[in-house]
């Protein structure tokens, strides 16, 4: 029942132990939140004490004046407040001392106003001031911290208590005590309800900012903690595909899913299981972290998306996640960078890695599959298919990259691509019509094609074929 009421007030409850970095983000919210809160104060203070510049006060020129001390020692507070919120130094006592620093002063101003304009004490009773109680209350709400705003209230509300029984028991308070609500908004009279009305308004608003805030706390907690979780998924699939997972309008389901004009390309290394053997496993993770690091500024730069990743070997796609009108170009523009790595650099097991590149360009599916607790976002169909078949046909030709002729027209004629190499024509496994395969590295001597393919010519150099 407890627990029932407490979702039903605060909303629903979050795990009691945060993990840490859940919890600095909160905690960063906070400091910042407090910079802000002692910025209001001293605002706040500004203006109290240009009200009393600029009020009578010919009246107090005898005696004590307690309104400017009390102002200049909560103006040199509210300045230690705020260089020890850009440090972040403030810590639980001194925020419960401001709080109640903040509602002090204010009961100090409005218990001189009938010293200052010589009135009887109920004169303060019905001061307008009386409105910044309940903005020093929510004030304390720029704070997720409901703690606060109740100490804020509970001390405003005794407060005020001490202000009306000050007024009722000050010289001649109780013969101006009255129920006549005319004579009471006319004269000096005390209208002990009225008193009573104003406490009761300020714990209520007080109980329902502190709920307010339980509940805004709640829903900021989860809020960083998706965000987070969103964070953490972009390092394991490609920021692209996690920002469209997670701002999608309905929660993605089995089988949703787009159809879109694409550009394919799948990437393995060549000779990986050897490069593997020869190395430890420490060595092997250190060397494919700086392969992939590499790879993905180049791809990135391109317009790219690794749709995903399987052992050493990429999906990766262009105008399929992200719009892209130049897709083909883009891919082919990639796959060349990538073989510009391949030849220049030097990895940290003291060799090169060559790659090897399929392109294709046409309609493929774009969306999720697998079960309702498990899915993959992923592209599919016949497109993918045939990417997938020319990366693995590089090792027939001894070529790094091999496309079709629908991502060769569609890429067009560029300055910076190469020549284009016919290399024939091949059955690829699971088709039944032939596909004409171009590549850009010069062509080497053309082994006799295995089971994968049949019906191929010799290459020869063309823009247009």
């Amino acid at each position: 029942m407890r627990s029932t009421l407490g979702a039903f007030l605060f909303g629903k409850k979050t795990h009691s132990h945060l993990p840490e970095r859940v919890q600095a983000a909160i905690d960063k919210q906070q400091h910042e939140s407090e910079k802000l809160i002692g910025w209001v104060q001293l605002l706040l203070v500004t203006i109290f004490a240009s009200l009393y510049a600029i009020s009578p006060s010919a009246t107090m020129s005898n005696g004590i004046h307690p309104v400017p001390w009390a102002l200049g020692l909560y103006y040199l507070f509210t300045l230690k407040r705020l260089a020890l919120a850009y440090r972040n130094a403030l810590t639980d006592w001194f925020l419960t001392l401001s709080v109640i620093a903040d509602i002090g002063l204010l009961m100090v101003l409005i218990w001189s106003f009938h010293i200052q304009y010589m009135q009887p004490a109920s004169f303060y009773l019905k001061a307008p001031t009386m409105m910044y109680v309940f903005i020093f209350i929510s004030l304390r709400s720029l704070r997720f911290d409901p703690r606060y705003i109740l100490i804020a209230g509970a001390t405003a509300a005794i407060g005020w208590l001490a202000l009306a029984t000050y007024a009722v028991w000050s010289e001649g308070g109780k013969a101006m005590i009255t129920r006549d609500y005319v004579m009471y908004l006319t004269s000096n009279s005390i209208l002990i309800g009225a008193e009573i009305d104003k406490i009761i308004a300020i714990l209520l608003v007080s109980l329902v900012l502190a709920i307010a805030v339980m509940r805004a706390k709640r829903s900021f907690i989860r809020a960083v903690t998706d965000e987070i979780a969103a964070r953490d998924l972009s390092r394991f699939v490609s920021p692209e595909i996690a920002d469209r997972i997670t701002h999608a309008d309905q929660q993605i389901k089995p089988g949703d899913g787009e159809a879109v004009t694409a550009t394919v390309m799948f990437t393995d290394i060549e000779g990986f299981s050897s490069i593997a053997e020869k190395l430890t496993p420490k060595e092997l993770a250190t060397m494919l972290n700086e392969y992939f690091t590499e790879i993905n500024a180049v791809i990135s730069h391109f317009g790219g998306v690794i749709t995903q990743f399987e052992g050493d070997a990429m999906l990766i796609t262009f105008n399929a996640v992200t719009p892209d009108p130049d897709h083909a170009l883009n891919a082919v523009r990639t796959a060349l960078a990538i073989q510009d790595i391949s030849e220049s650099r030097v990895y940290s097991f003291g060799g090169k890695i060559k790659t090897r590149c399929g392109i294709n360009t046409g309609e493929i599916i774009i969306g999720a599959v697998g079960s309702e607790s498990r899915l993959t976002f992923t592209v599919h169909g016949d497109a993918v298919n045939v990417a997938s078949r020319l990366e693995n046909m590089n090792k027939q030709y001894g070529s790094y990259i091999l496309a079709t002729e629908t991502t060769m027209h569609t890429c067009g004629d560029h300055a910076d691509i190469p020549e284009w190499i016919y290399r024939g024509e091949a059955t690829l496994r699971g088709r039944e019509k032939p596909t004409r395969l171009f590549g850009i590295a010069p062509p080497g001597p053309l082994p006799s094609l295995a089971s994968d393919t049949s019906n191929t010519r010799d290459g020869q150099s063309t823009r247009s074929a």
